[in-house]
């Protein structure tokens, strides 16, 4: 039998799945963070037993990732820090994606019963 923390902490792994592949790539440029950041946590806060999304995609990373004349970059998860909260029969799983070492790690914060 699965318990309910780990099937919360499942869930978690699923919409940070859902998150990171659906918009790494996608172009953002310091005009456009605030709407993508709205956009991708109103997506995966579709899914079920999110409770929120919190996506901070930093202006001046993505300032210093341009690299050419058309004044945008691809998102990358170098470029922004991610805060979930799900919640699963009474169990509350809360995650970040930040960068460690080099790497966007998705990490779980708490399991709270």
């Amino acid at each position: 039998m699965v318990t309910d923390a780990q099937q919360a902490c499942f869930e978690a792994g699923i919409k940070f799945g859902s998150l990171y592949h659906q918009f790494a790539g996608t172009p953002v440029s310091p005009d456009s963070t605030r709407s993508l950041e709205a956009a991708m946590a109103e997506a995966i806060e579709n899914q079920p037993f999110c409770e929120s999304v919190d996506v901070a995609i930093d202006d001046e990373l993505v300032r210093a990732a341009i690299d050419h004349e058309n004044g945008y970059t691809e998102l990358t998860g170098s470029l922004m820090t991610v805060e979930m909260r799900i919640a699963y029969e009474g169990v509350t799983a809360r995650t970040r994606m930040d960068m460690e070492d080099g790497y966007p790690l998705m990490k779980l914060v708490s399991v709270d019963e």
